[in-house]
């Protein structure tokens, strides 16, 4: 371990504040360090390995795809690709796809269309978009632009101009804003680095009705909410809307970089030959994985089981908030995405589960983040109640 934590440290840009840990192997909801030690993991990789670490039909997809074509231009067709954007289009209320790579290039991507949309449309007046206080949308300028989070943007101003950001659950807040130049809003259906913050029931049809009125389209960043983790397909299902232009990263690729922007057809038509392009997005062994994600999930009992078991959990966080009402303030998500906010710093609540064998992490400082594989189970979601129970105690 110390050999790969100093070559670490002495190489790479300390852009992270990396844990003392050397991850080596992971299967289902546990990782494995180099000691042979076991966590549980509660974090998932950020909601990237929604199905668990190495699930057997992902790996199998991807192992059989490296055997046969690892990458080729998107000057030409591919299965995996093909198959990918058929399931997801099947499935969702898109017609178009882009892939990319990431989060922040699915949102870079919808930004643009957006903008690109509102031109041909409306003219040069109508390029401004609106976000949410505490959202977070990606870290290239654009993205970091449209974060509405500041503690993100120090040290890289000025930012690209074109935002504006208003409360998150504030209906009045929105309409106030919207004026003549402002061509989308986009926001995410449940926060998720902005400390987990779910809509009150009727908020994102207001939204919904709000922009069909103004004419202005609707983003969803479903990058960490998408792909299952609030037991739908999709968080806006919830809702019983759709939004204009909706972005995917995280789960899409089952650990491998994938992202993805979808829209309708009518507001797709604005991106044309030469109007946006990537060289990795939509490579063949991504695309295999992710459709055998998308398999999984349509065909398992995934979402099912993240419904249950979310129901579940929070009732077990709202056992610890009763029991400790002086430490924990507030449980709130959907599905297998959980905050629980707390009256103290987080960040020493993280570093003693690590000790106990069990990973999460904390955002905005006092919100622990629960975000484990959607094939969580009902002892393993105890044992984590129960690493938690034992350290609230001590505190």
């Amino acid at each position: 371990m110390k050999k790969t934590v100093a070559t670490t440290d002495e190489s790479i840009f300390q852009t992270y504040r990396r844990y003392p840990v050397v991850l080596t192997k992971g299967r289902g909801t546990k990782v494995w360090d180099d000691a042979g030690r076991e966590y549980l993991d509660f974090l998932s990789g950020i909601a990237v390995c929604n199905l668990g670490h190495c699930p057997p039909r992902v790996v199998k997809a991807a192992r059989e795809q490296l055997k046969k074509l690892l990458h080729v231009s998107n000057f030409f067709y591919t299965v995996p690709q093909a198959t990918l954007s058929d399931l997801l289009i099947k499935h969702s209320f898109a017609d178009r796809i882009f892939f990319c790579n990431s989060g922040a290039e699915a949102n870079e991507a919808a930004l643009k269309l957006a903008r690109k949309y509102s031109l041909e449309r409306f003219g040069k007046s109508r390029y401004e978009v609106i976000t949410m206080s505490y959202s977070f949308h990606g870290r290239t300028f654009a993205t970091l632009s449209a974060t509405g989070q500041d503690k993100f943007h120090k040290g890289f101003g000025p930012l690209l101009p074109g935002f504006t950001y208003v409360p998150f659950n504030d209906i009045a807040a929105l309409r106030k804003a919207i004026h003549a130049s402002t061509c989308a809003v986009m926001l995410e259906p449940i926060q998720g680095e902005g400390g987990v913050n779910v809509p009150s029931d009727n908020y994102l049809k207001q939204v919904r009705d709000l922009c069909y009125q103004k004419e202005i389209l609707l983003i969803f960043d479903e990058v960490q909410v998408g792909m299952g983790r609030t037991g739908r397909l999709f968080a806006y299902e919830h809702y019983g809307i759709e939004p204009d232009i909706m972005t995917l990263a995280k789960a899409l690729g089952g650990g491998l970089p994938a992202g993805a922007m979808l829209a309708g057809s009518k507001v797709a038509e604005s991106f044309t030959p030469g109007s946006h392009a990537t060289t990795f997005g939509g490579n063949p062994v991504v695309m295999a994985a992710g459709a055998a994600v998308m398999q999984e999930l349509l065909e398992s009992d995934a979402l099912e089981n993240c419904r249950r078991m979310g129901d579940y959990f929070q009732k077990k966080l709202e056992g610890l908030k009763a029991r400790y009402p002086s430490l924990v303030r507030d449980i709130r998500g959907k599905g297998l995405i959980i905050g629980m906010e707390l009256t103290i710093e987080g960040k020493e609540i993280v570093n003693q589960c690590l000790e106990e064998g069990l990973i999460i992490n904390c955002t905005l400082d006092n919100v622990l983040r629960f975000l484990p594989p959607l094939v969580v189970k009902k002892a393993e979601i105890n044992r984590c109640v129960a690493v938690l129970d034992k350290i609230f105690a001590g505190v």
